[in-house]
C-alpha cells in the first residue's frame, strides 16, 4: 500500500470562472462572509486577487489592495478540509511577497478575536495589533470587534 501524496500548492490570478468555487468555500468557512457582488466588483477595480490550488482542485483565495506605500489583505480563507495544513501560511507568505512587489512597507489585515487560529497565524507571522475596531463584523448575537493587525514588511 503507497501513501498518495498531495501536489505542492500553487497560487495564481484569480479569474471569474474561479468565483462560483472562491463563493463555495466563503460561505463554508465564513458565517457572515462576502457576497458573490463583492468578489466580482474586486476582480473588476484590479485588486490583487488570487486563488491556490493544490491536486487541479481551487483550495484557497485571498484578495489584496495595494497603494500608498501600504497593502490590505481583504480577505484570505483556505477551504475548511485543507485548513492545518501550513497552506494559510504559504498564502501569507505568498501575499507578504505581493504587497512588497507593489511597492507596500507595510500590510494591515482586520480579524475577528474570535478567530484564534487565524490571530496564532498572524501573530507567528510578526503581525501586531495597531487598532480594534468596534461592533465591525456582524454575529449570531450582535456583532463583534475586528482587531485591526500590521507588519512591516
Amino acid at each position: 500500500m503507497s501513501a498518495q501524496r498531495e501536489a505542492m500548492p500553487c497560487m495564481r490570478p484569480m479569474l471569474d470562472s474561479d468565483l462560483r468555487a472562491v463563493f463555495a468555500i466563503e460561505e463554508q468557512v465564513y458565517p457572515f462572509g462576502w457576497t458573490l457582488k463583492i468578489f466580482q466588483d474586486c476582480l473588476r477595480v484590479r485588486y490583487s486577487c488570487w486563488v491556490m490550488e493544490q491536486d487541479e482542485e481551487l483550495v484557497g483565495y485571498a484578495i489584496l489592495s495595494a497603494a500608498a506605500g501600504e497593502a490590505h489583505i481583504l480577505n484570505i480563507a483556505i477551504h475548511p478540509e485543507r485548513q492545518g495544513r501550513g497552506l494559510g501560511r504559504q498564502m501569507m507568505h505568498f501575499l507578504i511577497d505581493t504587497a512588497r512587489e507593489h511597492g507596500a512597507d507595510t500590510v494591515f489585515l482586520e480579524v475577528r478575536p474570535s478567530n484564534r487560529s487565524a490571530v496564532h497565524l498572524y501573530d507567528s507571522m510578526g503581525f501586531n495589533q495597531v487598532g480594534l475596531r468596534r461592533d465591525y463584523y456582524p454575529a449570531s448575537v450582535g456583532r463583534e470587534d475586528a482587531i485591526i493587525m500590521a507588519c512591516v514588511v
